[in-house]
C-alpha cells in the first residue's frame, strides 16, 4: 500500500477509475478553474498529495506554468510521477513530503490537495490545510477535492448504494466494493459540505466555495 490509498503505487492507475466517478473530468474541472482564475498571468503550482503524477499531467498543459512542485510521502508515487512528468517540458521538482509538514511560505499561486486530506484526523486535515494556506501568495487560489459525507444517515446509505454500484459496473467484484465501503469512516473520514467550507474560512482564506459534486467527491477552493 502506499500513502493510505488501497492500492500500491504500480497498481493506482489501473484502479482509481473504478472507484471514484469521473475521476478524469474531475481534473479537466481543475485545470479549467486554474485557467480561469490565473488568466493572462505567470502560475506556480503546488500539487500536494500528488499520487503518481496523473494532474500534475493535467496541470503541465495549463497556460503560463512556470514551475510545477509535486509533494508526496510516498517515494513510489513520486518515482511514478517522475516517468510521468519527466517528458513535458515543464520545470517539474519532486518533494516526499505530505501537506501537513509543508514549509513553504507564501510561494505559489495555486496549491491543489485532491482526494489526500480525507485520510487525516480532525486536528491533522486543518493544520495540512494552513499549511496550504500559508504557501499561497496573497490571491493565491486553493483547490481541493474530498470525499464528502451527506448529511443523514438516509443520505449516507444511498450515497454509498451508488459508490458501490459504480464500482462493480466498472470491473471491481461484490467483495471489492463493499470493502471500500467498509473504509468509510474507519480508513478514510468525510466532513458534509458545510463543514468543509467552514475548514477553509478557519485557515486563513477570505473566500471559499464548492465549486463540484458528484457521488461521494466534492471540490473546493479558497482564495487567500
Amino acid at each position: 500500500m502506499s500513502n493510505k490509498t488501497p492500492f500500491k503505487a504500480e497498481e493506482y492507475d489501473l484502479n482509481v477509475r473504478k472507484v471514484i466517478p469521473y475521476y478524469d473530468i474531475i481534473y479537466d474541472q481543475i485545470a479549467d478553474l486554474i485557467s480561469v482564475y490565473c488568466k493572462g498571468r505567470p502560475i506556480r503550482i503546488l500539487d500536494t498529495g500528488c499520487g503518481s503524477g496523473n494532474l500534475g499531467i493535467r496541470l503541465a498543459g495549463v497556460p503560463n506554468i512556470t514551475e510545477l512542485v509535486l509533494c508526496d510521502p510516498s517515494e513510489d508515487m513520486l518515482d511514478i510521477a517522475k516517468q510521468k512528468l519527466k517528458d513535458t517540458g515543464v520545470n517539474c521538482t519532486f518533494r516526499q513530503i505530505g501537506s501537513e509538514k509543508l514549509d513553504y511560505s507564501e510561494e505559489f499561486d495555486v496549491v491543489t490537495a485532491i482526494q489526500s486530506h480525507n485520510y487525516f484526523d480532525k486536528e491533522t486535515r486543518q493544520q495540512a490545510v494552513r499549511k496550504c494556506c500559508g504557501a499561497l501568495k496573497t490571491g493565491g487560489i486553493f483547490i481541493c477535492f474530498e470525499n464528502t459525507a451527506p448529511f443523514t444517515e438516509q443520505g449516507k446509505e444511498i450515497m454509498l448504494n451508488r459508490v458501490s454500484s459504480f464500482g462493480i459496473k466498472a470491473g471491481r467484484t461484490p467483495k471489492e466494493a463493499a470493502a471500500h465501503r467498509a473504509r468509510y469512516g474507519t480508513e478514510f473520514f468525510p466532513l458534509n459540505i458545510k463543514e468543509h467550507i467552514e475548514l477553509i474560512c478557519d485557515s486563513g482564506f477570505d473566500t471559499a466555495e464548492l465549486f463540484w459534486h458528484s457521488y461521494m467527491q466534492s471540490g473546493f477552493y479558497g482564495i487567500k
